[in-house]
């Protein structure tokens, strides 16, 4: 499998982003045609040799008249939609950067991506970082990008409304769920456009380099040198020597309670489970004094951590949640349904690389069965499985890479992934 590691050790801005890119060998003259393709008036690119804490690396610099233009999300997909030059993954990947971005703008000044509008991102350089970025990442073919955590710098900076602190509110929403790293340089390391582009694009985060065969590496520069360490986004490209399957980055949160009562734990994680927790369980532990307790573990995704903490606070008597961020292996999955002779019984397919897929019915699909015809649930279960062990699988391999869950019948082959500004200012890298 092929892999993608960024290092960013110095943060990530747009600008590091495609100089790191075309010196990990993707063809500059590529990235060139299709940000001409953009039509935008006076623009051109310059790909320099420079050094960076005695390290030679790539710089990205786009070149464009004074611009005043403060775009909504609708002006920049205009211009990205009219390209002609760009392939529709790289015009989708770059339109996906743009909506985090909005979506992290709107959310941060209350009001929705159709009236947000950009200052620093709507810029023309940063369109530019990002159409750019967008055609690198195509153009590397890789499967899997894989990701350090991210520092943010410390510090303060000053944006179109004001000084804030690093990071700015946008660049903060937009790395909600990843992993970040205190590094003590005073200067804003991730930039807006920077942390977009981790949030879509990378699979995993890692806090090493993967085990891989390294077969590329490519250094791009911000626009800052620093004094004790080299300003530079590394990128290094090879094939995985790991064998793995399908991988996502969850939430644990954990708390220990000692004076719930076991139907609050229960209830809790009911409720817990109707707001759209992934997983909820319980661990009997021996607390302070000897006193029996539980650990209420929760599973869940980045964007449910607040409304599933406030459950939490809510409904027993917690005075802390420990939060760790986790990977996990797992099988892609989708909704099956098998035909018995008591009837159509749902469940879960789920399937792995080069392995066979399998089959777990569905509970509640099972009680209704065993209640209609006064049958041991055990056998009910059994004939749901001998069903789908009974069927033809043989297009089974081709199952879609999606993660999300579809209804399937049984029978069918599988044919199966305004007036607010933007919160970096013009000094620093995109």
């Amino acid at each position: 499998m092929r892999i993608a590691y960024l290092d960013c050790a110095s943060g990530i801005s747009g600008d590091m982003t495609v100089a790191a890119l075309i010196d990990a060998g993707v063809d500059a003259e590529a990235i060139k045609a299709g940000v001409e393709s953009l039509k935008l008036p006076g623009v051109t690119v310059h790909l320099d040799e420079v050094m960076r804490g005695g390290f030679r690396a790539k710089h990205f610099r786009v070149e464009h008249p004074e611009q005043h233009a403060h775009r909504h999300l609708s002006d920049i997909q205009q211009i990205v939609n009219k390209s002609e030059g760009l392939t529709d993954d790289q015009r989708d990947l770059a339109l996906r950067i743009f909506g985090a971005v909005a979506q992290a703008e709107a959310t941060v000044h209350g009001t929705t991506i159709e009236k947000i509008h950009f200052h620093e991102v709507g810029a023309i350089d940063s369109i530019v970082d990002i159409t750019a970025a967008a055609i690198g990442f195509s153009l590397l073919n890789v499967d899997e990008i894989v990701c350090s955590p991210i520092p943010t710098g410390r510090g303060q900076v000053r944006i179109a409304h004001g000084v804030c602190a690093v990071p700015t509110p946008g660049t903060a929403e937009l790395l909600k769920g990843v992993p970040l790293v205190d590094v003590p340089v005073e200067a804003e390391l991730t930039t807006p456009t920077g942390a977009a582009i981790v949030k879509t694009v990378v699979d995993r985060f890692a806090d090493s380099l993967p085990e891989m065969t390294v077969e590329m590496i490519g250094y791009g520069a911000g626009s800052k040198d620093f004094k004790d360490r080299a300003n530079l986004l590394r990128i290094l490209v090879g094939e995985s020597r790991a064998v793995t399957g399908a991988t996502d980055t969850v939430m644990l949160l954990e708390t220990n309670l000692d004076d719930a009562p076991g139907e609050i734990i229960g209830y809790t994680k009911r409720a817990l489970m109707a707001a759209g927790a992934l997983d909820v369980y319980s661990t009997a532990i021996q607390m302070k004094k000897d006193r029996p307790g539980v650990i209420l573990s929760v599973v869940c995704n980045a964007d449910d951590v607040a409304k599933l903490e406030t459950i939490l606070f809510n409904e027993t008597s917690t005075f802390g949640i420990r939060r760790q961020l986790i990977q996990r292996s797992v099988r892609q999955r989708m909704v099956y349904t098998v035909e018995t002779d008591f009837g159509p019984i749902k469940g879960k397919l789920g399937w792995r690389p080069d392995e066979p897929a399998i089959f777990t019915p569905e509970y509640d699909d099972c009680v209704e069965v065993a209640k209609a015809h006064d049958l041991p649930l055990q056998d009910v279960y059994m004939a749901a499985k001998v069903a789908f062990l009974l069927e033809d699988h043989e297009e089974d391999d081709d199952e879609s890479d999606s993660d999300e869950e579809h209804e399937h019948d049984h029978d069918c082959a599988h044919d199966h992934d305004h007036s607010h500004d933007h919160d970096c200012g013009h000094d620093h890298d995109h």
